[in-house]
């Protein structure tokens, strides 16, 4: 197998962050690292001028991660709380998914990408959910997502549960039913 020293121009997940040389198998490099710009061949000049880079770069995510913190300290200060319809198991119609959540946020006045917003397994009941927002590699967010019933349907299936089943009415008849 040929492979290649490249230098990644930017964060690739499972291969690198940006400035980091790594080797690669060609074909990849040649055909999808390369002409995307998501890398550069790694030449002595270029190994020399990404180590000044990464200097800047350095100081660059420095300040990054001062913002992003304090994203994160406004996030953490948002309530996330989810008032659904529910059956009385307490199972939603429907799901919080991380475009609701996203828009909360938003409404709190924080504004963070959908995709940023991790969320472990399919939220579809009421209780605590626990999800992620990942601002940062540095900066991940734990929060919890609380799904509560909005109360419609539950008062509803109370209603429907106090309603005694044995007795039943008769329907009224019409004058015409007596002709036949």
């Amino acid at each position: 197998m040929a492979t290649m020293e490249v230098i990644l121009t930017e964060d690739i997940h499972r291969l690198g962050n940006a400035g980091d040389v790594v080797k690669v198998k060609a074909g990849f490099g040649r055909n999808f690292l390369l002409p995307q710009g998501k890398a550069m061949l790694a030449t002595a000049a270029r190994v020399k001028q990404i180590d000044h880079q990464r200097r800047v770069i350095g100081e660059i995510q420095k300040r990054a991660i001062a913002e992003f913190r304090e994203i994160e300290r406004r996030v953490k200060a948002i309530e996330l709380v989810f008032e659904m319809q529910a059956s009385a198991e307490g199972k939603l119609f429907g799901s919080v998914t991380n475009a609701d959540i996203a828009a909360r946020l938003a409404a709190g006045g924080v504004e963070i990408e959908r995709r940023k917003i991790v969320i472990g397994e399919p939220i579809k009941s009421i209780g605590d959910h626990p999800i992620t927002v990942r601002l940062h590699r540095e900066v991940q967010t734990p929060l919890v997502v609380k799904v509560i019933s909005s109360g419609v349907v539950a008062a509803t299936a109370e209603a429907e549960a106090a309603e005694p089943q044995g007795l039943q009415t008769e329907e009224p008849r019409d004058a015409d039913d007596d002709d036949e």
